[in-house]
C-alpha cells in the first residue's frame, strides 16, 4: 500500500493512477451483473454530470446555511421534490441526511425527544424491518420490540398487540430490503393513529421506485404520506433516484413532528450549534450531485428507468422459476428478487455465480426462514439480464457438482470466547488472511450456523481485522 504521507508530495497523475490500481480490485459498479451495494441506471453522461456538480459544492459547508444559501435551496428542492414524490401536503417538512441509517436514527430520534416523559421510550418493528433501527435504539437508548412477521410482512394485529403506554414509534417497510415485498402500511398506520403514536415508514430502500412502479400498473398498496396515520417516511435518492452515495431524505408530515429531530446547544463559548441532522459540518457535493442527477433524469425519466428494472424483474424471476434447484423466496412485486435453495447448497451457488460475473447478496437463516440470495435489481440489469437464465443454470450445475460446503470441526464458541487472535488464525485457516474473498461459502456456512450474536462478534472481529494500517510496509 502507498504511504498516504510521503515525504515530499507525489504528482497528481501518480496519485490518479494510484486509485484507479486500487480502484481495479473493487467489483464493479457499471455493467448491471452486481446485484448490491451499487444502483446504475446505465445514462451515459450522468457520471460526469454528477461528479462535476459534486465538484461544485465538494468545499460547501451545511452547518451553516445562511452562509451558504446555496445549498439551502438546494437541499429544500430535493425536499420538495421527495414531498410531491411520496404524497407530502403543503405542511410537509424534511431534511437532506447521508443515508438511511441517518435518517431512521433521526425519525427515532424525533419520536423520543417528542415524550421526554417517558422514561423508557419504546419502538415497534416487524422482525423485517431493516437493521438500522436496531442501530437507532441501541444509540438512543430506546426499547426495541421485535414483532414476528406474517408471510414476509408486517402482522398488523402482532404489531398492535405490541404496543405499550412507552410507545413512541411504530415503524414498518416499503418495502423490506430482505425480501423486497411492501407491508401492510394503512392497516398499522390506522393503528398508530388510533393509539396517538408516531408512525414511520422506511421507504429508504426503494420508496423512489415505488410510485413509478404504481403508474406502471404494478400492484402494490398505498405506502407514503398519503396515508393517514403515516407521520414521516424516509427514501434514499442514492438508490433509485440514482444520486451518488451520500444522501437521503427524511419527510414529516408537519413542522411540529419534525422540531424534536433537532439538536440544539448554546451554553459554551462558541457559536450556537443547531443541527437538524447528525452531523454538524456536511460537505455540499453530495447534495449537488443529486440535485444534478433529479434535474436531468427528471419525472419521465424515472419512469422509463421503473420500467426497464420491472421487466428485468420479471425476466429474472422467470429465470429462478425456470431452473431446477433454485425457487423464489418471496413475491417478485417490486425491484428484488429473493430465491432460496430447493436442492442446491446456496451459499456454493453465491461463489459459482460470483465466478460467472454475477455477484449476488448472500443471506443468513433467520427466525424460521432459510438462507437466501438476495438480488437488488436495477435498470442497468434490463442490458444483461437475457444471459441471467444461462448463467444461473451453469452456476446450478456447478453447485451441485461441487455437493454442500463440509465444515472441518470448529471448537465450540461464544461471543464472549472470540479475541483478535482466534479472529486472526480463522481468517489464515479459511484462506482470507491474503484478502481473498471470492471464495465465501465456507465463511457463510459457519456464520449461517452460529447464533445471532455468535455471528456479530465474528464479523466485528473481522472487520477489525481487516481496518488496521500497515505501519512501516509502504511503498512511495
Amino acid at each position: 500500500m502507498t504511504d498516504a504521507l510521503p515525504e515530499k508530495g507525489v504528482p497528481g497523475e501518480q496519485i490518479l493512477a494510484e486509485l484507479r490500481e486500487l480502484r481495479a480490485g473493487d467489483l464493479p459498479t457499471h455493467g448491471g451483473r452486481l446485484f448490491a451495494y451499487v444502483y446504475d441506471p446505465a445514462l451515459d453522461g450522468l457520471d460526469d454530470l454528477a461528479r462535476a456538480a459534486h465538484a461544485t459544492s465538494a468545499h460547501v459547508n451545511g452547518l451553516d446555511p445562511t452562509a451558504f444559501p446555496s445549498l439551502l435551496a438546494m437541499e429544500n428542492a430535493l425536499v420538495a421534490a421527495a414531498a410531491r414524490l411520496l404524497g407530502g401536503g403543503p405542511a410537509t417538512v424534511g431534511s437532506v441526511t447521508s443515508g438511511g441509517t441517518e435518517s431512521l436514527i433521526l425519525a427515532v430520534k424525533a419520536a423520543r425527544d417528542a415524550h421526554p416523559r417517558i422514561r423508557s421510550p419504546r419502538l415497534v418493528i416487524p422482525s423485517s424491518a431493516h437493521a438500522a433501527f436496531a442501530k437507532a435504539a441501541h444509540y438512543l437508548r430506546v426499547g426495541l420490540d421485535v414483532v414476528p412477521v406474517q408471510d414476509l410482512r408486517a402482522d398488523p394485529r402482532a404489531m398492535a398487540a405490541a404496543i405499550t403506554p412507552d410507545t413512541v414509534l411504530i415503524a414498518a417497510s416499503a418495502p423490506s430490503y430482505a425480501h423486497g415485498v411492501v407491508d401492510p402500511i394503512p392497516e398499522i398506520a390506522a393503528t398508530a393513529a388510533e393509539h396517538g403514536i408516531r408512525f414511520h415508514v422506511d421507504a429508504c430502500f426503494g420508496g423512489w421506485i415505488l410510485p413509478y412502479l404504481r403508474r406502471l400498473g404494478a400492484d402494490l398498496p398505498h405506502f407514503d404520506l398519503a396515508v393517514p396515520g403515516v407521520t414521516s417516511i424516509s427514501v434514499d435518492l442514492h438508490k433509485y433516484a440514482y444520486a451518488p452515495k451520500g444522501v437521503s431524505i427524511l419527510l414529516h408530515a408537519s413542522e411540529e413532528l419534525r422540531r424534536p429531530q433537532y439538536f440544539a446547544h448554546a451554553d459554551w463559548p462558541g457559536y450556537t450549534m443547531i443541527n437538524p441532522v447528525i452531523s454538524s459540518t456536511r460537505s455540499g457535493g453530495p447534495i449537488a450531485a443529486a440535485y444534478a442527477t433529479l434535474r436531468s433524469i427528471g419525472d419521465a425519466g424515472y419512469l422509463a428507468l421503473a420500467g426497464k428494472t420491472r421487466e428485468s424483474v420479471r425476466v429474472l424471476a422467470a429465470a429462478v422459476e425456470a431452473t431446477d434447484g433454485v425457487r423464489l423466496y418471496a413475491p417478485a412485486e417490486t425491484s428484488v428478487v429473493c430465491l432460496a435453495s430447493d436442492g442446491v447448497d446456496l451459499f456454493v451457488l453465491a461463489d459459482e455465480l460470483a465466478a460467472r460475473g454475477w455477484h449476488t447478496q448472500p443471506q443468513m437463516a433467520h427466525a424460521g426462514h432459510p438462507p437466501s440470495i438476495h438480488l437488488t435489481v436495477t435498470a442497468a440489469v434490463h442490458a444483461t439480464v437475457e444471459s441471467f437464465a444461462p448463467g444461473l443454470a451453469a452456476a446450478v450445475d456447478a453447485a451441485r457438482a461441487r455437493g454442500p460446503v463440509q465444515l472441518p470441526p470448529l471448537p465450540p464458541l461464544t461471543a464472549e470466547a472470540v479475541t483478535p487472535e482466534l479472529i486472526a488464525s480463522l481468517a489464515e485457516g479459511l484462506g482470507l488472511g491474503a484478502g481473498d474473498f471470492t471464495q465465501m461459502a465456507t465463511v457463510n456456512t459457519i456464520l449461517n450456523a452460529a447464533p445471532p450474536a455468535l455471528r456479530e462478534a465474528l464479523l466485528t472481529g473481522f472487520l477489525s481485522l481487516l481496518q488496521r494500517p500497515t505501519h512501516g510496509d509502504v511503498m512511495t
